[in-house]
């Protein structure tokens, strides 16, 4: 019985194991400004499988993958320029964390505004459906009359 628990335990142990990632191999560079222009181009990408985490807080494989490659075209003189356009023409737009204002993303910076005016008439509708009226000569005669005959009965 405790063999089975021992070689289940280690079992796990084994699968546990296998499924953490490396961390990545230290990058070597040449001075701190082009360091400094490796984060900031990995800070600017996104992971196109977490979506919601740049380059450099994801530790998918694809994201280890990509800044091997920003990391590769840095070191063989790239401007940042020059690596951005690369990484769009073979991901698209989506990589970027800040996509350019054109045709295709319209909708992508435009949403929120259209999203907000919306809300903001749907808002004031609301407010204007719930505004109290003036009784009118009639209307207050009868609360009037109504009053009365509750104050009058409370006093017996």
């Amino acid at each position: 019985m405790k063999t089975r628990l021992l070689a289940s335990l280690f079992l796990f142990l084994m699968v546990l194991a296998s499924s953490v990632n490396a961390a990545d191999d230290p990058l070597e560079f040449t001075n701190p400004a082009q360091e400094q222009r490796y984060m900031a181009l990995i800070e600017g990408l996104r992971c196109l499988v977490c979506q919601n985490q740049s380059l450099a807080d994801s530790n998918a494989d694809l994201a280890q993958d990509l800044r091997l490659e920003v990391y590769r075209l840095l070191m063989e003189g790239d401007d940042n320029e020059d690596i951005i356009k690369y990484l769009v023409a073979r991901y698209g737009d989506f990589v970027l964390y800040r996509p350019p204002f054109k045709s295709t993303t319209y909708l992508l910076w435009l949403a929120p505004v259209i999203f907000l005016m919306i809300g903001i008439c749907i808002t004031i509708s609301l407010i204007r459906k719930q505004q109290f009226h003036a009784l009118n000569e009639e209307e207050q005669e009868v609360v009037d009359k109504m009053l009365n005959e509750d104050h009058s009965e409370n006093k017996k």
